[in-house]
């Protein structure tokens, strides 16, 4: 018998006579009309050859062809019942998953300790890891799976197949050390330019903020060019230098070592942080959970 003709509700008419060993009643298990439930039953046996259901006494009792069959059609019917029509969902207590967010190292500072600390809350079992990657492969890895979301400064994700959810806003700042000799409380445009500075360009990242700089011919004096924002506290709080960085990671410098937060003179563009997710995923109840997660914690 070809799957392709025949038609799968006539199984669960077949489980319901197994049952109830009766039309009328199994018509009734199912909503049907005793007349629905009869031509289903009409065409069960036209089907597999054999009357399947005989009257005897009050009863329509299955033939052994029809007991033969009963217990793997009750395994599909509940299989498809449980494992295929059962709303899927995600139990945060319960879960052991292992959630993967794509965010640079300034994320990783930023996100990652209140995220885990509501974690550690509300999906105790749960794990995360981050991934820091090129723009381009951010794409590939939210396409495939490898990642649950992207949140940060993405601009190659600002197009179809990918939703995004806004978090706030991130203006530029500078950050010095707190006896720095001869920045104190405020910074001109002409202190800045005259000062010597430490860049932040992770690899494969955009430079919005150079970008702008070269855009206005402004010119300033790079003593070093580093890779991760993390290795600025130890060469600003040793050195005389300047870094521009955003908000929120000034704040975190601000906590965990000697720095003072300057309002940068060149008033930058603030940089849109938004996560951002595949369209495969929008509806998936793991991925809705994290989502939620990270924008309660982190919007403006």
């Amino acid at each position: 018998m070809d799957i392709r003709g025949f038609d799968l509700n006539l199984l669960v008419a077949f489980d319901a006579m197994v049952e109830h060993r009766s039309v009328t009643r199994a018509a009734e298990a199912l909503g049907l009309s005793q007349p629905a439930m009869s031509a289903a039953v009409a065409r069960l046996r036209q089907r597999f050859g054999d009357p399947l259901f005989v009257k005897t006494g009050p009863e329509m009792r299955a033939t052994p062809r029809a007991a033969e069959l009963a217990a793997a059609v009750r395994r599909v019917v509940e299989t498809v019942r449980s494992e295929i029509l059962q709303l899927s969902a995600f139990d945060p207590p319960a879960s052991t998953r292992t959630f993967t967010i794509l965010t640079p190292d300034i994320g990783e500072i930023n996100f990652l300790p209140r995220v885990l600390s509501r974690m550690a809350t509300d999906a105790p079992h749960a794990n995360l890891r981050t991934l820091s990657m090129p723009r381009h492969a951010a794409r590939e890895a939210l396409e495939s799976g490898a990642a649950d979301l992207a949140v940060g400064y993405f601009p190659d994700l600002h197009k179809a197949g990918f939703f995004q959810q806004r978090l706030f806003r991130n203006e530029l700042v500078c950050i010095v050390r707190n006896d720095h000799p001869t920045l104190k409380r405020t910074l001109s445009l002409k202190a800045y330019l005259a000062a010597s500075h430490a860049v932040v360009k992770p690899e494969g990242r955009e430079h919005v903020f150079e970008q702008f700089l070269q855009g206005r011919d402004l010119q300033r004096r790079v003593v070093v060019e580093i890779a991760h924002f993390m290795s600025l506290l130890p060469i600003l709080t040793t050195t005389d230098l300047v870094a521009t960085v955003p908000r929120d990671l000034a704040d975190v410098c601000a906590r965990h070592a000697p720095i003072r937060i300057l309002a940068c003179p060149i008033k930058a563009p603030a940089i849109e942080v938004h996560q951002f997710w595949h369209q495969r995923f929008h509806k998936e109840p793991a991925n809705v959970w994290l989502r939620g997660i990270i924008h309660d914690l982190f919007r403006s």
